[in-house]
């Protein structure tokens, strides 16, 4: 079966306009070509498409599937088009991405200005959250994510390693002791951090790999570490923090780690698009500037990040 792909092109503009005769005023074709596109396209498919009436049309269930897949393929065709001016000029276009919140605003909202500066032409949408986003569902060109990759219709880059450190003031450490062995959290206040399956189950490992689980406790149940932060710099809490939050801290002394021979189980910052043949100009430009900012060696978090507490615990 051939199907010509302008029908497609001209059922997904019907629908998206709601009548004909918008569709027609929008292809710059006339109404009867544009009936007649969407009937030969009933016909080679099968199945009707739309239901009729003098006041509008109705999408059938059939009509709903094709819709979503005829928007689909003159997206694709939208973007080759972009994507060949691309080559011969500059990346421009509308590119949409995603990225935790903290990191968001602390590592990738202050480079950005030179992103922007070096592609003038292109529209960036810039969404930050802390939920596990679809990428293909909701529209993202691409992502940065500090979490394991599950998808395996995307492709992930990694970049860098984010560690996880037990960090706190000097002030709380003073006041209830320092632990000596990841055991000894259980009997400090804790930061919970809700975005985890188990926040309060936290697991260290030692350099000879050995595993330890132990439960902790807290006031403060929150998704965000940020919003979180005044508690921490309080002294009210502790928490286990990645290093591209706490660096800053520690490195200062307003923080300090402990049982640093220990780790929680690292993360990995990926930077991760779509599965596509072709690797867009747009989002070819953000993963090599992504690489540029983030890539090994790279990040800034990953330098000395200060002493650990060395006071005995109480």
């Amino acid at each position: 079966m051939t199907i010509d792909l302008n029908a497609f092109a001209t059922y997904a503009k019907v629908v998206e306009t709601g009548s004909f005769t918008a569709a027609a005023e929008v292809l710059k074709l006339s109404k009867s070509m544009v009936s007649r596109q969407i009937s030969m396209l009933e016909d080679e498919l099968g199945v009707r498409l739309l239901n009729r009436t003098t006041r509008k049309l109705n999408v059938t269930e059939a009509g709903a599937v094709v819709f979503e897949r005829a928007a689909r393929i003159v997206a694709e065709a939208e973007e080759a088009e972009r994507d060949a001016v691309c080559i011969e000029g500059a990346v421009r276009g509308k590119l949409r991405v995603n990225a935790p919140m903290t990191f968001g605003i602390r590592e990738l909202g202050p480079v950005m200005p030179k992103f922007i500066s070096r592609y003038p032409e292109l529209s960036i949408e810039l969404e930050l959250n802390d939920r596990r986003v679809d990428l293909m569902e909701e529209g993202f060109d691409v992502s940065l994510r500090i979490s394991p990759l599950v998808d395996s219709s995307l492709i992930a880059r990694q970049l860098a390693p984010v560690r996880r450190l037990v960090v706190g003031t000097p002030a709380y450490f003073d006041k209830h002791g320092v632990p000596q062995h990841p055991r000894d959290l259980a009997d400090h206040t804790f930061i919970l951090y809700s975005q985890v399956a188990r926040p309060e189950l936290l697991e260290m490992q030692d350099p000879a790999g050995k595993r330890v689980q132990v439960e902790v406790k807290g006031p403060l149940l929150c998704n965000n570490a940020d919003a979180a932060n005044a508690v921490l710099m309080a002294g009210q809490a502790i928490s286990v923090s990645p290093d591209f939050i706490c660096y800053e801290g520690l490195r200062s002394g307003v923080l300090v780690s402990v049982l640093d021979e220990w780790q929680a189980p690292p993360l990995t910052l990926h930077v991760i698009y779509p599965h596509t043949r072709h690797l867009s100009a747009k989002v070819r430009a953000f993963v090599d500037f992504a690489i540029e900012e983030f890539g090994p060696g790279k990040a800034k978090w990953l330098g000395p990040l200060g002493q650990a507490a060395k006071k005995k615990g109480k």
